[in-house]
């Protein structure tokens, strides 16, 4: 029996006689955590020549980068995984890249934890949500190819979630179907908290969407309200990968440092296994990059 269906019958069993309504179960974790550390391509977005299918100009600070280089930098940094963001690849690139970069990889002793694109499902119905939906499913079939096990989605924004119940509608359909392609090529779909959603709109998209293949990209930076590590908390359980961002922000726009202790021992506390991937979003990254690493790798051990 489908996930959908049990609902289905739990939901008039639950009408019948008063309990509460069953919700989609977190993952079920059995042992402690465990944490396998890796960094996000863009983290060093400015040094690649390609952004977002256009071409850049690598910034002068540093060393350029393409995908190779970028494994190799995770390497000297002694990491475990890497995140191969989609946005800094040649648009022009082959399959034949996507399978070299697996072997490159894997020859160097560093996972492959996943990609991303940046897709909004709140568009609304029509052409250009069709678009969006194909356009994610051509990702997941790079990813497969890439061996990655994990791709993160953004669902929408926040705000058009809230000013129109269509809109959650639309998208939690819109992952469903891409859940199913994602099941076959056997790679999960994080959802992140990008675009200010909260972790209630989080957590009602996980009871939303029928798929063991879908849960959480957990952004540590990206709640934006008056109590993040709570919002945390509560998504953590739902988690299949997890982003570090070493600054938080506030509703009114103010940042302020992450506390790293505080994040890790929410990880410990929801048993969280998996990859714990630092997305350095500030200043001077070539120098700072190694130090928030070590923090980093203090905190979750």
């Amino acid at each position: 029996m489908r996930r959908r269906q049990f609902l289905q019958v739990a939901s008039a069993v639950t009408a019948a006689s008063s309990l509460p309504a069953v919700a989609r179960e977190s993952f079920q974790r059995s042992g402690n955590h465990r944490f396998q550390i890796g960094l996000a391509a863009y983290s060093l977005r400015n040094y690649f020549s390609f952004s977002r299918g256009k071409t850049q100009t690598p910034a002068a600070d540093g060393k350029p980068l393409d995908m190779y280089r970028f494994i190799d930098y995770c390497v000297d940094h002694e990491l475990g995984a890497a995140e191969l963001t989609s946005y800094f690849f040649d648009p022009e690139i082959k399959d034949e890249t996507f399978l070299d970069l697996k072997r490159y990889a894997f020859v160097r002793g560093i996972e492959i934890s996943g990609t991303a694109i940046g897709n909004n499902f709140t568009v609304g119905s029509g052409p250009k949500l069709d678009e969006e939906i194909q356009k994610a499913m051509h990702w997941i079939d790079r990813a497969s190819l890439l061996g990655a096990p994990h791709i993160r989605f953004f669902a929408g924004t926040g705000k058009q979630l809230e000013q129109d119940p269509k809109r959650m509608d639309e998208a939690c359909d819109a992952i469903n179907r891409c859940a199913e392609h994602a099941a076959k090529r056997g790679v999960f779909i994080g959802i992140e908290n990008h675009g200010n959603l909260t972790s209630n709109q989080m957590l009602e998209i996980m009871d939303r969407v029928d798929s063991p293949w879908v849960g959480i990209n957990l952004d540590t930076g990206n709640f934006w309200t008056e109590d993040p590590y709570g919002d945390l908390e509560k998504c953590a359980p739902f988690a299949v990968n997890v982003q570090v961002k070493v600054t938080m922000k506030k509703s009114n726009g103010q940042h302020y440092p992450a506390d790293l202790n505080r994040v890790a021992a929410i990880l410990k506390r929801a048993t969280y296994q998996g990859y714990v991937i630092l997305e350095y979003e500030d200043e001077n990254p070539y120098q700072n990059i190694p130090a928030k690493l070590a923090e980093l790798k203090a905190a979750l051990a």
